[in-house]
């Protein structure tokens, strides 16, 4: 019994690190690169985009929090107290906020920096409400995916229903695991997974 409960935590840590809340840009930027007129673009030019984002999206976020958290002596789980959350919120809106800057700065057609500014929208709205109450940025960042799906197959014209499918299968594998390491309530997944996808098609649309 022992055993298999440390196999289910264990997944739940897998699933939690593979599913970070910072790769909402990126899943973005592919998908539009795959479903829209952008996949014309030269593949050298999409690539540079990809690192870009990825650098002040996952790299940058993940390494600065991760020096925090040890700077401070705190492991994964005592950093995700509501009460210490602020500080790796502030960084992360940083990193973002500097990566729309930069591709307004470089030219960068609008939509794809759209893309980064409903995530940092995402990041934003998450951290208001996590100065009252404790919210899954896991699962906002799939509802953000989720949300996005579903702008992109209006704009588009392609049928998301396959991929919505796998996005909810997903959210619910990255809930529970959530849960299972007793980060987040049912509520609070449940919560963020709806911040996510508001927030994300809200963006899209109108930022």
């Amino acid at each position: 019994m022992m055993t298999r409960e440390k196999n289910i935590i264990l997944a739940a840590r897998v699933i939690s690190i593979l599913f970070t809340p910072f790769y909402l840009p990126m899943v973005g930027l592919m998908a539009l690169f795959a479903f829209s007129y952008l996949a014309l673009m030269p593949w050298a030019y999409k690539l540079q985009v990809l690192i870009m984002v990825y650098v002040f999206t996952i790299l940058l976020p993940t390494l600065l929090i991760h020096l925090y958290r040890r700077y401070r002596g705190w492991n994964l789980i005592e950093l995700g107290h509501k009460e210490r959350r602020l500080v790796p919120y502030v960084i992360s809106i940083f990193c973002y906020f500097f990566c729309v800057y930069l591709m307004e700065a470089l030219h960068i057609p609008h939509f794809m920096g759209t893309i980064v500014s409903a995530a940092l929208f995402i990041q934003v709205v998450c951290a208001l409400i996590n100065v009252w109450w404790k919210i899954s940025t896991h699962t906002a960042a799939i509802g953000g995916v989720a949300g996005a799906l579903f702008v992109f197959g209006e704009f588009f014209a392609f049928n998301p229903v396959w991929w919505l499918t796998v996005v909810f299968v997903l959210a619910g594998l990255l809930g529970t695991s959530r849960m299972i390491l007793r980060q987040h309530s049912l509520l609070q997944v449940v919560a963020g997974f709806i911040v996510g996808l508001i927030c994300s098609i809200l963006g899209l649309l109108y930022l």
